[in-house]
C-alpha cells in the first residue's frame, strides 16, 4: 500500500483549519480533527479496496537484442489487465542509469480490465556491455486517487550495447589503396607484391625485372617478322595469412588517453584492421589477455567476423591486475601453428610496465611478424613544448621524460625484431591499418 499526495491534501484540508484557530482547550476542536482523520482513513480504504490488482497484470517486453553505443533504441512494454476492475497505474520501468533512458522512466497508464496498452521508452546507452531491467513496479490507484496498490513484478530485458566502430570511417580509403595493391585499379608505377599472378603483355611503366623471357619467346609478335612480344610478370599481395590481433585487458588498459580509454581504442584498431584484412583475403583471429582469455574470436571470415568481434568486446573491461605475457606464446600456438602477423595492442609508455612484455618479444618475433601498437597521449607531447611560467617547466620537464620512456621502449620493441606503431586514439586506427599495408606491399607477412 502507498499513500498518495491526494491524500496528504485530504488530511491538511481538514487539519489546517483547526490548527490556524488554535486548540488548546477546545476539546470540541480535538473531536473535530479526530473525526477528520478516521473518515480521510475511511476513504482511503475503500479507495484502496476499489483499485486493481497490480498481480493481475501480465507484462511482455519488446527490445531489440543489440545496439551499437551512441545509437539509441526504443523498448516496448506491454501491460494486459487480467483482473475485472480498471487499472489506473503508475509504471516505474527498472532500467539501470547506463541505459540512459530519454527523460523519467516512470508512465502512468490506464488499462481497461481485459485489455492491454503499451508503455515506449527510447534508451541511449552511455556504456558498453549488457544493459538489464529486471523488474518493473506497478503502483494501482483507485478512483479517488487516496491510495495505491504496490507490486514488483519481474519482467527480465537484456540489452547489449556494442562498440561504436567510428574509426569504419577511414576504411574506403584503405580499401582503395588495397585495390592499388591488388592490381585492380590502373597505377601508372605498379607495385610488386609476393605471390605470382599471371602473365600479361608489358606497357611502358613496368619494371624492366618483371620480364619473364621464356614467355616472351613462346609469344610472336605477328606484326613484326622475326620478333616476339615482351611479357611481364603480375604479381598481387598475398592471400590467406593469418593475422592474430591480441587486446591487452589488464590495468593499463583502463587509462583513459584524451577521454577515451586505452581499451576502447585497441577495439577500435581491431575493428578497422579486421575490416582491412578480410576484403584483403586474410584470416584474422582475435584474443583479449591479460593473466586469461577474456574472448576469443577463431574461424570467423566474411561478413560473419565483424559480427563475433563487436558481440564479443561487448562486455570485456579492462581488469585492474598485471598482464601475464609469458602465457602469450602458448595461447597464440592454440590459435595457428603456421607463421602469422602478430598484433599487440598494449601500453608501451613506460619501461616497468613494459618488461614482461620485452621479455616474450625476441620468441614472438623468431616465430612470427610483430607489431606492437599502443596509444599516445597528444597532452603529453603538447605539455613538453609549454615554456610560459616556472610551472609549466616542471610540467614540460616530466612530460618530456615520460616521452623519452617511452621512446626507450620503443627502440627496445624493434631491438627485439618487432615493428611498432604509435599514435594518439583517434589516429592509431588508421595508422595501424597503413602499417599492415606497408608490411603487405612489401611482401613480409
Amino acid at each position: 500500500m502507498a499513500v498518495t499526495g491526494r491524500f496528504v491534501l485530504l488530511v491538511a484540508f481538514g487539519v489546517a483549519p483547526v490548527v490556524v484557530a488554535g486548540f488548546s482547550g477546545a476539546e470540541a476542536a480535538w473531536f473535530a480533527l479526530l473525526g477528520w482523520l478516521a473518515l480521510s482513513v475511511g476513504l482511503g480504504a475503500i479507495d484502496l479496496s476499489l483499485a486493481a490488482s497490480p498481480r493481475r497484470v501480465v507484462l511482455e517486453r519488446d527490445l531489440p537484442p543489440r545496439v551499437r553505443l551512441g545509437e539509441s533504441v526504443v523498448s516496448t512494454l506491454s501491460i494486459a489487465n487480467t483482473g475485472e476492475r480498471m487499472l489506473r497505474a503508475t509504471v516505474r520501468d527498472g532500467w539501470e542509469p547506463s541505459a540512459g533512458v530519454d527523460g523519467a522512466n516512470r508512465s502512468s497508464v490506464v488499462v481497461p480490465a481485459g485489455e492491454r496498452r503499451s508503455i515506449r521508452l527510447r534508451l541511449q546507452p552511455r556504456r558498453r556491455g549488457d544493459r538489464r531491467a529486471e523488474h518493473v513496479a506497478i503502483r494501482a490507484a483507485g478512483p479517488l486517487g487516496l491510495w495505491s496498490r504496490q507490486a514488483t513484478l519481474s519482467s527480465p530485458g537484456l540489452l547489449r550495447v556494442l562498440p561504436p566502430f567510428h574509426s569504419r570511417v577511414h576504411l574506403p580509403a584503405r580499401l582503395t589503396r588495397l585495390r592499388e595493391l591488388d592490381g585492380r585499379t590502373p597505377l601508372l608505377v605498379r607495385g610488386q607484391g609476393t605471390e605470382f599472378d599471371s602473365i600479361r603483355e608489358y606497357v611502358r611503366g613496368d619494371d624492366v625485372r618483371s620480364i619473364d623471357w621464356r614467355a616472351t619467346a613462346r609469344h610472336v609478335d605477328p606484326g613484326a617478322r622475326g620478333s616476339a612480344k615482351l611479357m611481364v610478370r603480375t604479381w598481387r599481395p598475398e592471400r590467406d595469412r593469418r593475422i592474430v590481433i591480441v587486446a591487452d585487458t589488464s590495468r593499463t588498459a583502463a587509462a583513459r588517453i584524451a577521454d577515451e580509454p586505452r581499451l576502447d581504442t585497441a577495439w577500435e584498431s581491431t575493428l578497422l584492421l579486421s575490416a582491412l584484412a578480410t576484403h584483403a583475403g586474410d584470416r584474422v583471429d582475435f584474443l583479449a589477455w591479460d593473466r586469461r582469455a577474456r574472448a576469443r574470436v577463431t574461424g570467423a571470415s566474411g561478413p560473419h567476423l565483424l559480427a563475433r568481434l563487436v558481440d564479443a568486446m561487448a562486455d570485456v573491461e579492462a581488469e585492474l591486475i598485471e598482464a601475464d605475457w609469458t602465457g602469450l606464446p602458448a595461447q597464440i600456438r592454440r590459435i595457428t601453428s603456421r607463421r602469422a602477423l602478430v598484433v599487440l595492442l598494449t601500453a608501451a609508455d613506460a619501461p616497468g610496465s613494459a618488461r614482461g612484455l620485452l621479455s616474450v618479444l625476441p620468441q614472438l618475433a623468431a616465430r612470427h611478424t610483430v607489431i606492437v601498437a599502443s596509444v599516445l597521449d597528444p597532452d603529453t607531447v603538447a605539455d613538453a613544448a609549454r615554456r610560459d611560467g616556472v610551472d609549466d617547466l616542471y610540467l614540460a620537464a616530466a612530460s618530456e621524460r615520460s616521452n623519452l620512456d617511452g621512446e626507450r621502449v620503443a627502440a627496445a620493441i624493434r631491438r627485439s625484431g618487432a615493428h611498432t606503431v604509435s599514435a594518439a586514439p583517434r589516429e592509431l586506427p588508421p595508422a595501424l591499418a597503413d602499417r599492415y599495408l606497408d608490411l603487405k606491399a612489401s611482401g613480409l607477412l
